[in-house]
């Protein structure tokens, strides 16, 4: 039996103002990565291979998929299917929790 996992999204150091995220964990089935938002900062329309998850650990993010637009805190939830086109924007700065699974997608490099 393994040992359990657990993390303290608020206390990982993750890069802020980049495009990079800090992986948390990743297996040959998913892949969860935190993403630092500095303030003003968006991740502008872009899409991912595989069903996306998104929670928001601090601050507030505002999201758009086509023509919705949601505005999540913390504790915010919201998905995405593979190939959806979204935006994540922050006006006061955030950090997100991305969960991309099955990990990689069918056509997703598999970097780092």
């Amino acid at each position: 039996m393994s040992a359990v996992q657990h993390w303290d999204l608020r206390s990982i150091d993750a890069p802020r103002g980049t495009r990079d995220p800090y992986v948390v964990h990743q297996d040959e089935g998913a892949r969860a990565v935190l993403i630092a938002l500095e303030p003003g900062q968006a991740l502008g329309q872009h899409q991912v291979k595989e069903n996306a998850w998104v929670v928001v650990v601090e601050g507030t993010v505002q999201v758009e998929a086509g023509s919705e637009r949601v505005e999540l805190g913390p504790g915010g939830l919201l998905r995405f299917e593979p190939a959806e086109r979204h935006s994540l924007s922050s006006s006061a700065g955030a950090r997100v929790l991305m969960v991309l699974t099955p990990w990689p997608g069918a056509g997703h490099y598999a970097a780092g």
